[in-house]
């Protein structure tokens, strides 16, 4: 492993005059094909588990979601055509001479996922669910095989970042969207829908959110509803992000309504899936809940790639806990950020090159020998990284 040291005065985007962080809530279209595809992943493996003692390959990681039709009114309106989703990526379909039922599995584990995020989704009429899994090549199942018998190989050739601590914005962006998003604010608001996308933008000591929230049109009975709801939406905003940061918020909701024209962000299921927008793993939120283009980011998705061997998975998971104990454990370094990348075929715990930049130290050769012993020692954690995962305990998007 080749690991690089590099010590800058900020190694934060909290210094800078300007920054910008998105997030994507769970029912936002690319939200909706990452949950999918991370738990059709871990019904894959728990099945593979179950039935043969060990995981074999897979890379569930290509869903992608087109939009439906649908005629949102006050009081209640109606679906046109169902969303499509697709079940795309590789699957070991037979093992020993025993066949295994992948589409059967996939589709009832995107059922599963909809049904438990998606309370207002009809999945009898309001959705189909196309499954389109297949075998992995065979040099690729074989590199997998080799890893079950030992120490994992990198499936692939890719990066994985990190960085810590959040600023005050990636705080505020959190809490905010996770605040519309919580289950006793669906209670006293029901008619917040899922799909929630805030976008921060920070001007010096002042943050301004952009909330997206796509309402639910039968708790809706007019316009006056409508506009108490947006007030409510903001308000909320606010009060998560002030509590993440102390930084001043302001913050707007469905800036894109034309009140006139009576085109507003309302919707029969509480998504824009149903009608507005599309949605592909991998194009939303990075393994760390966020899109932080101020940031080292990597463009591998996590979720939905198998959990044994793939450093796009893994290592996106891994950057962060490096960059994390970095700024907590290092002298005098107050932000850390890490990138590391993997050679395919190349044991999982020995990657081509991992390359630490430290914020606030002085000299990075003083700290080369501790970083080194934290790097590998989160490396020898990769297992356990694992079994989180197959628990579903760790999110990755």
């Amino acid at each position: 492993m080749d690991l690089i040291i590099h010590c800058l005065e900020h190694a934060s985007p909290a210094a800078a005059a300007v920054e910008i962080v998105e997030r994507k809530g769970v029912g936002h279209p690319d939200s909706i094909c990452d949950g999918i595809a991370e738990h059709v992943c871990a019904r894959l493996c728990q099945y593979y588990l179950e039935r043969f003692g060990i995981i074999l390959h897979h890379n569930v990681d290509k869903v992608m979601l087109c939009a439906g039709t649908s005629h949102p009114a006050f009081g209640g309106g109606e679906i046109g055509e169902p969303i499509e989703i697709y079940l795309g990526g590789r699957a070991a379909a037979e093992h020993a001479g025993v066949h295994i039922p992948v589409q059967d599995i996939a589709v009832a584990a995107c059922r599963e996922w909809l049904r438990t995020h998606l309370p207002h989704l009809d999945l009898e009429h309001g959705v189909r669910i196309v499954p389109r899994l297949r075998p992995g090549s065979r040099d690729l199942n074989w590199l997998f095989a080799r890893s079950a018998a030992g120490s994992p190989l990198a499936n692939d050739s890719s990066c994985g970042t990190g960085f810590a601590p959040l600023t005050d914005l990636e705080n505020a962006v959190l809490a905010a969207e996770r605040a519309l998003n919580a289950a006793d604010t669906k209670q006293t608001h029901p008619a917040f829908g899922e799909d929630i996308k805030v976008m921060g933008v920070r001007h010096g000591e002042n943050i301004e959110l952009t909330v997206s929230c796509a309402f639910v049109d039968r708790f809706l009975a007019g316009m006056d509803d409508y506009l108490e709801n947006k007030r409510s939406a903001a308000a909320l905003a606010v009060a998560a992000a002030s509590r993440a940061s102390a930084l001043a918020v302001r913050a707007v909701v469905n800036a894109a309504d034309d009140l006139e024209r009576g085109d507003l962000f309302m919707t029969v299921t509480g998504t824009s899936a149903e009608a507005g927008d599309d949605g592909q793993t991998g194009r939303g939120n990075r393994a760390c809940g966020l899109i932080t283009p101020y940031r080292i980011m990597s463009i591998e998705g996590a979720p939905g790639k198998n959990p044994v061997s793939h450093t796009g998975k893994l290592y996106n998971l891994l950057a962060p806990r490096i960059a994390a104990a970095s700024a907590a454990q290092l002298p005098a370094v107050n932000a850390a950020s890490c990138l590391m990348v993997s050679r395919i075929g190349q044991a999982l715990d020995d990657p081509q090159l991992v390359q630490v930049t430290l914020g606030g130290a002085a000299q990075a050769q003083a700290l080369e020998r501790q970083a080194s012993e934290l790097v590998h020692a989160h490396l020898r954690e990769l297992r356990t990284l694992r079994e989180a995962l197959l628990a579903e305990q760790l999110s990755v998007y």
